[in-house]
Protein backbone atom coordinates (compact mmCIF):
# COMPACT_ATOMS: atom_id res chain seq x y z
CA UNK A 1 0.00 0.00 0.00
CA UNK A 2 1.37 3.51 -0.56
CA UNK A 3 1.06 6.64 1.48
CA UNK A 4 -2.07 8.54 0.41
CA UNK A 5 -4.76 11.16 1.57
CA UNK A 6 -7.86 9.38 1.65
CA UNK A 7 -9.84 11.12 4.34
CA UNK A 8 -10.41 15.34 4.51
CA UNK A 9 -12.84 17.35 7.59
CA UNK A 10 -13.49 20.64 7.87
CA UNK A 11 -14.53 22.15 10.91
CA UNK A 12 -16.00 25.94 10.45
CA UNK A 13 -16.51 28.49 13.58
CA UNK A 14 -18.57 32.09 13.22
CA UNK A 15 -18.90 34.26 16.16
CA UNK A 16 -22.62 34.77 17.27
CA UNK A 17 -21.97 38.43 16.05
CA UNK A 18 -21.22 37.05 12.43
CA UNK A 19 -23.68 37.38 9.74
CA UNK A 20 -23.74 33.70 9.13
CA UNK A 21 -26.35 31.56 10.68
CA UNK A 22 -24.69 30.95 13.89
CA UNK A 23 -23.65 26.88 13.51
CA UNK A 24 -21.01 25.68 15.29
CA UNK A 25 -19.29 23.51 13.01
CA UNK A 26 -19.30 22.32 9.61
CA UNK A 27 -17.82 19.01 8.24
CA UNK A 28 -17.29 17.79 4.55
CA UNK A 29 -14.61 16.63 2.43
CA UNK A 30 -13.89 14.68 -0.71
CA UNK A 31 -15.77 10.76 -1.24
CA UNK A 32 -13.01 8.63 -0.49
CA UNK A 33 -11.19 6.94 -2.91
CA UNK A 34 -12.64 4.44 -4.86
CA UNK A 35 -9.79 2.00 -4.42
CA UNK A 36 -10.39 2.16 -0.74
CA UNK A 37 -14.00 1.61 -0.95
CA UNK A 38 -14.91 0.45 -3.22
CA UNK A 39 -18.50 1.83 -4.17
CA UNK A 40 -19.11 4.50 -1.45
CA UNK A 41 -22.51 5.09 -2.30
CA UNK A 42 -22.45 8.38 -0.92
CA UNK A 43 -21.18 7.35 2.56
CA UNK A 44 -18.10 8.95 4.39
CA UNK A 45 -14.65 6.63 5.04
CA UNK A 46 -13.49 6.05 8.83
CA UNK A 47 -10.69 8.24 7.30
CA UNK A 48 -13.20 10.94 6.35
CA UNK A 49 -14.56 10.77 9.80
CA UNK A 50 -11.07 10.88 11.52
CA UNK A 51 -10.44 13.98 9.69
CA UNK A 52 -13.78 15.67 10.65
CA UNK A 53 -13.49 15.02 14.40
CA UNK A 54 -9.83 16.35 14.26
CA UNK A 55 -10.75 19.42 12.42
CA UNK A 56 -14.06 19.79 14.36
CA UNK A 57 -12.46 18.91 17.60
CA UNK A 58 -9.49 21.01 17.13
CA UNK A 59 -11.36 24.01 16.02
CA UNK A 60 -13.35 23.94 19.16
CA UNK A 61 -10.10 23.87 21.15
CA UNK A 62 -8.67 26.97 19.86
CA UNK A 63 -12.04 29.08 20.23
CA UNK A 64 -11.65 27.84 23.84
CA UNK A 65 -7.91 28.94 23.85
CA UNK A 66 -8.16 32.03 22.41
CA UNK A 67 -11.57 32.92 24.51
CA UNK A 68 -9.20 32.50 27.87
CA UNK A 69 -6.97 35.14 26.41
CA UNK A 70 -10.20 37.42 25.98
CA UNK A 71 -9.00 37.38 22.11
CA UNK A 72 -12.52 35.31 20.96
CA UNK A 73 -12.44 34.38 17.54
CA UNK A 74 -14.48 36.52 14.36
CA UNK A 75 -14.08 33.20 12.56
CA UNK A 76 -11.68 30.11 12.48
CA UNK A 77 -11.25 27.87 9.57
CA UNK A 78 -9.96 24.22 10.27
CA UNK A 79 -9.14 21.55 7.74
CA UNK A 80 -7.49 18.23 8.28
CA UNK A 81 -5.83 15.72 5.82
CA UNK A 82 -5.36 11.99 7.31
CA UNK A 83 -2.79 9.96 5.32
CA UNK A 84 -3.18 6.35 5.57
CA UNK A 85 -0.15 3.93 5.04
CA UNK A 86 0.52 0.24 5.65
CA UNK A 87 2.69 0.18 9.17
CA UNK A 88 3.89 -3.69 10.64
CA UNK A 89 1.31 -4.83 7.65
CA UNK A 90 -1.84 -2.84 8.65
CA UNK A 91 -3.81 0.29 7.34
CA UNK A 92 -2.84 2.42 9.57
CA UNK A 93 -3.55 6.58 9.93
CA UNK A 94 0.04 8.14 10.19
CA UNK A 95 -0.28 11.41 10.17
CA UNK A 96 -2.81 14.32 10.26
CA UNK A 97 -2.20 17.90 9.00
CA UNK A 98 -4.11 20.68 9.94
CA UNK A 99 -4.42 23.93 8.01
CA UNK A 100 -5.84 26.19 10.23
CA UNK A 101 -7.07 29.84 9.11
CA UNK A 102 -8.36 33.05 11.75
CA UNK A 103 -9.73 36.00 11.88
CA UNK A 104 -9.13 37.02 15.57
CA UNK A 105 -9.28 41.10 16.49
CA UNK A 106 -6.98 42.34 18.85
CA UNK A 107 -4.34 40.05 18.17
CA UNK A 108 -1.27 39.72 15.96
CA UNK A 109 -0.14 36.98 13.96
CA UNK A 110 2.94 35.81 16.77
CA UNK A 111 0.21 35.76 19.44
CA UNK A 112 -2.12 33.88 16.96
CA UNK A 113 0.37 31.22 16.56
CA UNK A 114 1.43 30.63 20.20
CA UNK A 115 -2.37 30.27 21.24
CA UNK A 116 -2.79 27.72 18.07
CA UNK A 117 0.57 25.49 19.58
CA UNK A 118 -1.43 25.56 22.82
CA UNK A 119 -4.82 24.47 21.66
CA UNK A 120 -2.64 21.81 19.79
CA UNK A 121 -1.89 20.41 23.64
CA UNK A 122 -5.55 20.57 24.70
CA UNK A 123 -7.73 19.39 21.52
CA UNK A 124 -8.51 15.13 22.37
CA UNK A 125 -8.22 14.58 19.23
CA UNK A 126 -4.75 15.24 18.40
CA UNK A 127 -3.96 13.69 21.61
CA UNK A 128 -5.90 10.86 20.05
CA UNK A 129 -3.69 11.03 17.27
CA UNK A 130 -0.58 10.45 19.62
CA UNK A 131 1.35 7.68 17.82
CA UNK A 132 0.80 9.75 14.01
CA UNK A 133 2.46 13.02 12.86
CA UNK A 134 0.45 15.87 13.11
CA UNK A 135 1.16 19.41 11.79
CA UNK A 136 -0.22 22.59 11.80
CA UNK A 137 -0.11 25.27 9.41
CA UNK A 138 -1.87 28.50 10.78
CA UNK A 139 -2.72 31.56 9.34
CA UNK A 140 -4.42 34.39 10.72
CA UNK A 141 -6.65 37.15 8.56
CA UNK A 142 -5.98 40.36 9.75
CA UNK A 143 -8.35 42.32 7.70
CA UNK A 144 -11.63 41.48 9.52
Amino acid sequence: MDDCVVGQGRGVRHSPNDDRDGRRDRHHGPKPSVGRTEQPGGKSSPEELAAAAHASCFSMALAMALGQQATPPQRLQVEAKVTLAEVDGQPTITTSHLQVRGQVPGIDADKFTAIVEEAATSCPVSRLFAGADITIEAQLDESA
